[in-house]
């Protein structure tokens, strides 16, 4: 195996999406050997070593796991697509089969890897309405299938692969705000300038977010630091409502008026659109009490400086299609 100017290698499991993209370059330019297990080509790209696994079997990608300090799994089908039962029951196969296959291949390592950084999301509580999401708050259960059941399988697969493992680490991240190829930014603006950036719904469901630097630090601090473990919910400590956030994208994009979109209009342009209307209707109101007792200090903790910074790398990118990435 290749080993990194720092000695670690770094195991990204399903790194080819968004999220994945920010963390293999952030890894690499710090000098990490980074391995993206990829259902693509195995192939090298800007020093990050992508090879070929299908996620569901063991093969020689499994090699890659025995003697790297960290594996970080990211799997999971975008969530962007109609709730239909079809469409949630491969929601929940392409995160729990990844999972279990993961553990598996753990499991027959001679030298295991130190940390299993497993992301989640906060959308395992439902729509919860105005109840303050912390790490104490234990998942009703209660809520749309597309979100709560995938949700919950998911944690459970990885409580159940992960049990070899000796430091593991779950996240539960809000929406992450950044970066030239931010699928919630370019949908929030393209929402805008068409003239339909009004509140959804009322707008009073709560829109839980953090700037795409500060995830990327929250991963890299899992990664690093040896008495991090258990549960986080990965989220800025001030959420905002989804009137809130709208309104914020109209002011930063010059648009005064935006039509507002009542609950029948979301789920028919959801429909319409092949998408889960769910994802504007629901929502959570994350507070990350872990990570700030541990003495995490975000960068950005007001709304308005992520969306500014997320539509400035926007218009910075080359148009690639936007993808949602699990969670």
């Amino acid at each position: 195996m290749i080993e990194g100017p720092l000695g670690r290698r770094i195991v990204l499991a399903g790194g080819s999406g968004y999220l994945g993209r920010h963390l293999s370059r952030t890894l690499a330019d710090r000098g990490d050997d980074v391995v993206v297990l990829t259902r693509g080509s195995a192939t090298t790209v800007n020093g990050v070593r992508h090879v070929h696994w299908d996620g569901a079997g063991l093969g020689p990608w499994a090699a890659e796991l025995d003697g790297a300090h960290a594996v970080v799994h990211l799997a999971g089908k975008r969530v962007d697509a109609r709730p239909t039962r079809r469409n949630v029951d491969e929601l929940i196969r392409s995160r729990v089969e990844p999972v279990r296959v993961v553990g598996e291949a753990v499991r027959a390592c001679a030298r295991p890897p130190a940390v299993w950084v497993q992301l989640s999301t906060l959308a395992i509580y439902g729509d919860s309405g105005d109840t303050l999401l912390d790490e104490s708050v234990l998942p009703s259960g209660i809520g749309p299938r597309q979100m709560v059941t995938v949700a919950l399988a998911w944690e459970t697969a990885f409580r159940q692969a992960s049990s070899g493992i000796e430091r593991t680490v779950l996240l539960r991240p809000g929406i992450a705000l950044g970066g030239d190829d931010d699928p919630a930014t370019a949908r929030l603006r393209q929402l805008c300038r068409l003239g339909l950036g009004g509140p959804v719904a009322g707008g009073r469901q709560w829109v839980s977010w953090l700037a795409l630097p500060d995830l990327l630090r929250i991963i890299l601090r899992a990664i690093d630091q040896g008495d991090v473990h258990g549960l986080y919910v990965a989220t800025a400590p001030e959420p905002v409502t989804n009137a809130e956030m709208m309104r914020t994208y109209r002011q930063l994009l010059g648009r005064r008026v935006g039509l507002p979109a009542p609950a029948v209009a979301t789920r028919l342009g959801a429909w319409a659109m092949g998408s889960d209307p769910a994802l504007a209707l629901t929502g959570r109101r994350g507070f990350p009490r872990r990570l700030l007792d541990e003495g995490f200090a975000f960068e950005t903790t007001r709304f308005e400086d992520a969306a500014r910074a997320a539509l400035a790398a926007a218009g910075s990118g080359r148009g690639r299609p936007a993808q949602l990435d699990a969670g």
